[in-house]
């Protein structure tokens, strides 16, 4: 299996040691997002960040009336709504992001976000960004 290891892990959840096979530079195999760390990076915007080897993730609790300001950045972005509903601008087009709609942000246009109810959401970069978390 030429680019795998086997190697020891923890298991996040039960802390306790498995033993897995993944790819070489993967930095965990499994994350139990429950036990991650809430980072408050805006108000309204609670997250657990996690990295995969090309990847961040985020999984933000927002609140209604809380935004993230206009803004760019060379990473792509998928914005999974999970719970409520959010207005996401990109290059100057809003549409309401829920559950069942994406909103993909490629590679450097402007873009902004409002929460227009409560909710939750995962936030993906590409390339990772390891600055978050």
């Amino acid at each position: 299996m030429t680019g795998f290891v086997v190697r020891n892990c923890w298991d996040l959840g039960t802390r306790r040691r498995v033993v897995t096979t993944c790819e070489e530079g993967f930095p965990k195999p499994f994350v139990n997002t429950t036990g991650l760390p809430i980072i408050e990076r805006m108000p309204g915007w609670k997250g657990r960040y996690f990295h995969s080897a090309n990847m961040t993730f985020a999984h933000y609790e927002f609140s209604r009336g809380s935004s993230i300001h206009e803004h760019f950045h060379p990473e792509e972005e998928v914005y999974e709504v999970i719970d409520g509903e959010l207005e996401i601008t990109i290059d100057g087009v809003s549409q309401t992001a829920r559950a069942g709609l994406v909103a993909i942000v490629p590679s450097n246009p402007r873009h902004s976000v409002k929460a227009l109810t409560d909710g939750r959401a995962i936030i993906v970069d590409h390339p990772a960004r390891p600055e978050f978390g």
